[in-house]
């Protein structure tokens, strides 16, 4: 005999990204064969139902495991007038949009000055190439957040060097990360946007672990002066903009370079 539970989620942001991997622990925790269960989920603008069948037995360790409470207070703060109806993008910064360095660097675009252990470091900045053009075009279409591992000491001065248009609408750093196997992963759920909405453009598949349908994986990039990624990308954002939802044209690129996408279409 099977019990019906019945579990709502007053955020649609919530399901997403925690059903799977609480599902995985369902399953685990109490190693039944999935073959034994169904699952239905329904997913509206405001609210997510998930119906599960499961034994009287572990029902009340169902209940327990996705009772996890939604964050406290979201990474972000609501919507501005200017924002609304755009689609969230998350914007990583080392590797993907600049590389830094300790050592001297003849043609940094910036000298940040970093205190570490109460002396003062330099810390020589190189901008990939187009990054201006990749950034002001990204604040055109979308709601733009810069999100890094790195300590905000080092990537807000960084920040106001690189944003000379106030793209970012915010900026979260290395505290607003979840710290998960050794790494500092970017959870997009604890933003407060709807994930069928949010796109995270990051060259560690590491930060977006938790979300790897929300990602626009790029090149770690260090110091090619001919590299052109981020010109390449703005064609495919330009065309994501437009989209209802972002995970059909992530499916399409997932394994696919940018240039090799753009190609088919």
């Amino acid at each position: 005999m099977f019990h019906f539970s019945v579990l709502f989620f007053a955020n649609s942001s919530v399901l997403p990204s925690s059903f799977p991997m609480l599902w995985k622990l369902f399953y685990t925790s109490l190693s039944f064969k999935k073959t034994e269960k169904s699952v239905w989920v329904l997913h509206e603008p405001l609210i997510s139902i998930c119906v599960l069948a499961v034994s009287p037995e572990e029902h009340s360790t169902l209940i327990h495991v996705f009772q996890s409470p939604p964050p406290a207070k979201y990474l972000l703060p609501e919507l501005t007038a200017s924002d609304y109806g755009k689609k969230c993008v998350v914007i990583d910064l080392d590797e993907t949009l600049v590389h830094s360095s300790f050592k001297p660097i003849s043609n940094a675009d910036f000298i940040v000055p970093v205190e570490i252990d109460g002396t003062i470091h330099q810390v020589y900045v190189l901008k990939r190439p187009h990054v201006d053009e990749f950034l002001q075009r990204m604040g055109e279409l979308f709601e733009c957040v810069l999100f890094t591992a790195s300590l905000a000491k080092y990537a807000d001065p960084v920040a106001d060097l690189l944003d000379r248009w106030g793209v970012f609408r915010a900026r979260l750093f290395r505290e607003s990360c979840v710290f998960h196997r050794g790494n500092y992963v970017k959870d997009l759920s604890r933003l407060g946007r709807e994930l069928s909405k949010v796109i995270i453009v990051d060259n560690s598949p590491a930060s977006y672990i938790f979300h790897p349908e929300n990602a626009v994986p790029v090149q770690s990039w260090f110091d090619d002066m001919t590299d052109t990624e981020l010109l390449d990308l703005i064609p495919f954002f330009e065309g994501l903009s437009k989209e209802e939802e972002v995970y059909s044209m992530l499916h399409k690129l997932c394994n696919r370079s940018v240039g090799n996408y753009l190609t088919e279409e």
